[in-house]
């Protein structure tokens, strides 16, 4: 029906109605794109979350990249079993907070397994934690008057007390008396090239095998992702364990 047979109020009324019927649509329009961009985001971000638990909810030995690392040798410093058949290496920063989190969790394992469990520490101190050389410098200085684990225990037990300090050496000094070393030959050794050439070469091993944190655990050669407890830890270590009777 064409215009020209309404009245002029009618034409009016009509192209009232058609322009809102045009507002209508246009907001119809935006409406589903808004829609339409809802749920792509929500797929996004569903899809993220999802992938995150199920990583999570993965063990530990089946997670993180196919990544191997050389097996001890006699550099390494080894606690319990040189000899045994299952091996975890721990790349470590002593000034690492997640590393004093795990320290009494190896601990324990230490005495769990006895002669089953060979755990090796290797140096790995972050740029950014601007003590974590020198703390390691003193456990190997104490290591050569065969002090190094009960150095190693003392740092991590008293990390929060030493951290943030601007020198350390004095801390070290103390601990090393505390341990009763012979205080010349740790300085001299503290001091020493052949330990910092020792520290700068297991980073750079960790380096090598695309590492960039702490800590970072290889069992039989092989990197775990790190657990998340103690009792997901343990499983990991004791599966290991039954299949390398």
């Amino acid at each position: 029906m064409e215009l020209q047979q309404f009245t002029k109020q009618e034409r009016r009324e009509l192209r009232q109605e058609e322009k809102i019927k045009e507002q209508r649509q246009r907001k119809l329009k935006r409406l589903y794109r808004h829609i339409a961009l809802w749920l792509l985001v929500a797929l996004v971000v569903g899809g993220g979350i999802f992938g995150m638990v199920k990583l999570a909810s993965r063990p530990a030995s089946e997670t993180g990249p196919a990544i191997t690392v050389n097996a001890v040798n006699s550099e390494d410093w080894i606690k319990g079993n040189r000899d045994a058949k299952v091996v975890l290496i721990e790349y470590s920063d002593f000034q690492c907070p997640a590393c004093a989190f795990y320290y009494p969790l190896l601990e324990k394992f230490s005495e769990e397994f006895g002669d089953k469990l060979a755990i090796a520490y290797r140096h790995f101190p972050l740029p950014n934690h601007q003590n974590a050389k020198s703390a390691a410098y003193a456990a190997e200085a104490a290591g050569r008057q065969e002090k190094f684990w009960e150095m190693h225990d003392l740092i991590f037990d008293n990390q929060k007390d030493w951290k943030d300090k601007q020198s350390t050496d004095e801390v070290f000094i103390n601990y090393a008396q505390t341990l009763n070393l012979n205080l010349d030959q740790f300085k001299m050794d503290f001091a020493s090239k052949e330990i910092r050439k020792k520290v700068e070469g297991t980073y750079q091993n960790g380096i090598s095998l695309g590492l960039n944190s702490t800590p970072t655990f290889f069992l039989n050669g092989k990197k775990i992702s790190n657990p998340r407890n103690y009792e997901e830890f343990r499983n990991v270590i004791l599966q290991a364990i039954n299949e390398n009777p």
